[in-house]
């Protein structure tokens, strides 16, 4: 495996919305893997992987993602993967509900990539991956608001992939469809994929260096009928 880390040197990581789901699975995998692990959540309190440090964020409060930042200065690969969905509709939804689906999807995301670029940087460079969904592609009306802001951050993932480049960050995109976590809590079972088997195969991927990694069959299947659309 070819990894982006510069001289193969040691993992200093940082998982948003590490304290459930598929980022707390992120956390212990990396652990696993040896890396010095920063698990940040709103409420650092509820963090229960052994061998993470806690550390508070909130992706939506610049104040505190600038702090973040200046406390996880060694950091070399960043996890975007804080999220949260509120179902909404965009002709019947809440206009508060989407709004925050942007916020959080979209400017939270983009807040904690700007913020942590220049410090990746000075670590002689890394890697950032962007947790997305299948319905980055895939834009049904019952999930009208979740949908837009992860078309949203595909968009933006491709486009600062290019950006960074050249200073020595990779960056790429997860795109995955329900996961047994409390978020996808209405699926049934045999419909979802273990969010610890997607992290590891995500981690694969980002340090393998590709640019999209897609985590279960619905998700490849719905990208490949994009590109033959």
């Amino acid at each position: 495996m070819t990894t982006t880390i510069p001289n193969d040197g040691p993992i200093v990581a940082l998982v948003t919305g590490a304290n459930r789901g598929l980022g707390r699975r992120f956390a212990a995998e990396l652990v696993a893997r040896g890396a010095k692990v920063y698990a940040a959540a709103r409420r650092p309190e509820t963090v229960d992987v052994d061998g993470a440090m806690p550390i508070q964020l909130d992706i939506t409060d610049p104040e505190s993602v600038a702090r973040a930042a200046t406390t996880a200065s060694d950091v070399n690969v960043l996890i975007n993967n804080a999220g949260v969905s509120t179902r909404a509709g965009l002709l019947t939804g809440e206009p508060s509900d989407i709004r925050l689906e942007m916020e959080t999807h979209y400017f939270g995301t983009l807040a904690v990539t700007r913020a942590f670029a220049p410090v990746i940087e000075a670590n002689g460079g890394g890697a950032i991956l962007n947790v997305l969904s299948v319905l980055s592609w895939l834009h049904t009306a019952g999930s009208g608001a979740y949908s837009a802001a992860k078309a949203a951050g595909w968009a933006m993932t491709d486009a600062v992939r290019e950006e960074l480049a050249p200073r020595g960050i990779h960056v790429a995109a997860l795109h995955v469809a329900y996961m047994d976590t409390d978020m996808a809590s209405f699926v049934p079972a045999d419909q979802k994929t273990d969010p610890a088997v997607v992290a590891k195969q995500a981690l694969d991927g980002l340090l393998a260096g590709q640019p999209e990694i897609l985590a279960d069959e619905r998700t490849r299947a719905v990208k490949q009928r994009l590109s033959q659309s």
